[in-house]
């Protein structure tokens, strides 16, 4: 109780003794001079009721508790016969609030803080908290440095029991820091040391602006321990910081440091010992480590490898583990030994996992994810990993992963995965643009999550300048519980490449196909698929030569039993937009015999991903696709089946689907366009970043890229009269190269993709495309 308080205690026994002399049965209790304030919050509060005998002790405390509402200014006790009347004068409310003056503190921050002090429009005024408040707020600007920061509040009455409260901010300057003093140091300089410190001292007019001598308790306190933490790894074990004084200029505005330090001496790791049940080998224990005999002492190397061993604690069950690195005095002088205390605690178990924020998704889908099971022992490497499945199915933005102790019971543990779902696909009719397609129009359901089944659905009509495609597809990822898939597909897709960058022709093809898919591990898969295709290639007049040559030998149609398989590994971090881990792919097609057409078709898909920093927004990415095909037999390789190069998701900066061999154009044409081949090469590297002032980074990627890549035949196809400018096999020299930057948006509309290249090797013939862009399709 404070002073004040005291007093009015005083003077309210003085008036209980002096009116209520001597104790009475309460018959009735009358409230008086209530204006805002209900009789039932009096009641509540006054503890003495009707009936109650009462002395004047009863009575002071009764005020007391009374008074302590802080609704009321004065409190006074009378009687009248039997009758208790409370006399109250109560504390005025606050109409208005005004705050001004404020910039660091932006003014809605500023009055939630008020608001939960007491301190807000519609309140009752207590001046105490009014008082607390502006040391407090005067406190909160000297931790950033601003000590001449000064807070006036006025109260002005408007009228009665309602008053305006005006609180004048003057922030004042960040002092600056006039100079940084070390004491103590002998092995290291002032100069090296200071290069520690984020903190810098007097600056100078030339580079003043773009310093960091503007001081704050926060700052300081940061560097004092990269102060620590630079001796501790460098051997200086009884390193210590004895005391720090900070000193201000009578006009606050210039800080001085002074900080007094006791080195000690630089030590050796002597011996490395265990203690406690390590649960594994110690041979497997000592591979974790990051520290070895001999080496300087080092603490930042003694926490990773404690982390280490706390990890693979984790992923054995003991998920409490307790791991600590003590040094203690070595052989010699010089040298510490360094002791692994190791209390694994008991096995933990999982009693609950639960998932949070998957709206649409349902609970089933993630589930199936799980590698960690409830019932089973609790392993971090599990649960870690049961969290990357979740983020690689693409549904999710974001994915993280907690753990509770279940209370009473030491060995149990509730796992929660909290996802935040974002845009799978899409169920709307749609227009896009394709600078190698041109526009796209249709009505299409792509979804990779149909109705939070986790089941990928693909129900489209499409149409542009170049194609029409019809299409139905249907994939179940968990066909059995072991993860088996099964998928399907029926299509229709004509294509005219008469207004194209392709040789001049169209087809006309429909077929179907069934699949399976085997988890062969964690990460890798097997798939296996059957489909078959009718097909009818159609010629014009300025269709090349090679063309027209290959339809009059192996007709215009061609029906064909298509045999695929692949397998692939997938370790990326995420689904979409991925920023770490690797991708592998490898896959194989072929024409089974009886087929038109006897081929084979492999490619090869790798992808690698480094990230930069602990957020992994910053990122090294590498990516290759290599192509092989050929025919089966005598016969020429049907030319619709080869690969194409050029344009977004190949080598950006040059025109989609235009980079290989060229044609031999019919007599009296001038045109020579490309068929592809039946070889693929591509490579690229970018550097992916964060753009600036974008809060969600994991809808948007951008990079600076290298592409290389071209498309090249073994045996050039034979024409129907003339000569050939077409040379076979596989010329690295040929390769062409572009750099630019690009960019990915996955927008609620559909995916943006759009980049601007420079090809750096293009010879007369190219086409190439600086900018190019997509919208509404993916690549």
């Amino acid at each position: 109780m404070n002073i004040k308080n005291l007093g009015l205690a005083a003077l309210l026994l003085a008036g209980a003794q002096a009116a209520l002399a001597q104790s009475f049965e309460v018959s009735d209790i009358r409230v008086e001079g209530l204006q805002r304030v209900s009789p039932d919050s009096v009641f509540n509060a006054f503890p003495v009721s009707a009936s109650d005998r009462v002395d004047e002790r009863e009575l002071a405390e009764a005020a007391r508790r009374l008074f302590e509402t802080g609704l009321f200014e004065d409190i006074q006790l009378a009687r009248e016969g039997d009758v208790l009347v409370i006399q109250v004068v109560e504390r005025p409310t606050i109409s208005r609030l005004n705050i001004s003056g404020n910039r660091q503190i932006e003014d809605e921050q500023l009055r939630q803080g008020l608001r939960e002090a007491g301190l807000a429009e519609g309140q009752v005024l207590q001046l105490s908290t009014l008082e607390e408040i502006q040391r407090e707020l005067e406190g909160v600007y000297q931790a950033q440095g601003r000590y001449s920061a000064r807070i006036d509040a006025q109260v002005r009455e408007i009228d009665e029991g309602r008053v305006q409260v005006d609180i004048d901010i003057d922030e004042g300057e960040v002092a600056k820091i006039r100079q940084i003093n070390i004491v103590g140091n002998r092995d290291f300089d002032d100069e090296t040391l200071r290069e520690v410190f984020e903190l810098e001292d007097r600056p100078g007019w030339l580079f003043g602006w773009f310093s960091s001598d503007e001081y704050s308790r926060e700052a300081l306190a940061g560097d004092l321990e990269r102060l620590r933490s630079y001796y501790l790894d460098r051997g200086y074990v009884n390193f210590s910081i004895d005391s720090t004084q900070v000193s201000i200029s009578p006009d606050k505005s210039q800080i001085f440091v002074t900080v007094n330090v006791a080195e000690g001496s630089q030590y050796r790791l002597g011996d490395i010992r265990f203690q406690g049940d390590l649960h594994i080998s110690e041979s497997e224990a000592r591979d974790l480590l990051t520290v070895e005999r001999g080496e300087i002492f080092s603490r930042s190397d003694v926490t990773a490898s404690t982390e280490a061993l706390r990890s693979r604690l984790g992923a054995e069950g003991f998920a409490f583990a307790n791991v600590e690195g003590v040094p203690e005095p070595g052989g010699d002088a010089s040298t510490v030994d360094l002791v692994f205390r190791v209390e694994p605690g008991r096995r933990a178990y999982v009693r609950r996992i639960e998932f949070v924020g998957n709206t649409t998704t349902q609970d089933e889908v993630l589930r199936r994810e799980m590698i960690q099971m409830e019932g089973a022992p609790a392993s971090t490497e599990s649960i870690s990993q049961s969290r990357q499945r979740l983020e690689r199915l693409g549904f999710f933005r974001q994915v993280e992963v907690e753990t509770q102790p279940v209370p009473g019971e030491p060995d149990m543990l509730d796992v929660t995965y909290s996802v935040e779902e974002q845009p799978s696909g899409s169920i709307s009719a749609s227009i896009g643009y394709s600078q190698s397609a041109g526009v796209i129009y249709g009505a299409a359901l792509s979804q990779n999550n149909f109705l939070g089944t986790g089941n990928r659905v693909n129900v489209g009509a499409q149409r542009s300048d170049t194609f029409t495609n019809l299409n139905f597809g249907f994939t179940d990822p968990y066909w059995t519980l072991d993860g088996i898939s099964r998928g399907y597909n029926l299509y229709y897709r004509e294509t005219d490449y008469e207004d194209s960058d392709i040789s001049t022709y169209s087809t006309d093809a429909y077929g179907g196909g069934i699949n399976f898919g085997y988890p062969v591990s964690e990460l890798s898969r097997l798939n296996f698929g059957v489909g078959v295709e009718d097909l009818t290639i159609k010629t014009y007049s300025d269709t090349a030569q090679e063309i027209r040559r290959y339809v009059d030998d192996q007709s215009a149609d061609a029906q064909s039993l298509k045999l695929t398989a692949s397998w692939t590994r997938n370790d990326l971090n995420r689904g979409i937009m991925p920023t770490a881990g690797n991708y592998q792919r490898v896959s194989l097609e072929t024409a089974a015999p009886g087929s038109d057409a006897d081929y084979y078709k492999l490619r090869a898909r790798a992808q690698q991903l480094f990230p930069l920093n602990e957020e992994q927004t910053w990122a090294l990415k590498f990516g290759t696709t290599l192509g092989y095909a050929d025919s089966i037999g005598n016969d020429p390789y049907p030319f619709y089946e080869n690969f194409y190069a050029g344009g977004l998701g190949s080598v950006r900066g040059f025109t989609g689907n235009t980079l290989g061999q060229p044609t031999t154009p019919p007599e009296g044409a001038t045109r020579d366009r490309t068929l592809g081949g039946n070889v693929l090469v591509e490579g690229s590297a970018e550097l992916l970043f964060p753009l600036p002032f974008v809060e969600d980074q994991r809808s948007l990627q951008t990079g600076f890229f290298l592409d290389a890549g071209n498309t090249f035949l073994t045996e050039c196809y034979p024409i129907q009269s003339g000569s050939s400018d077409c040379s076979s096999g596989v010329d690295f020299g040929e390769l062409r190269y572009s750099a630019g930057v690009g960019l990915s948006w996955l927008t609620p509309v559909g995916p943006l993709t759009f980049s601007v290249a420079e090809p750096l090797n293009d010879e007369s013939g190219d086409d190439t495309q600086v900018f190019q862009f997509s919208l509404g399709q993916t690549f």
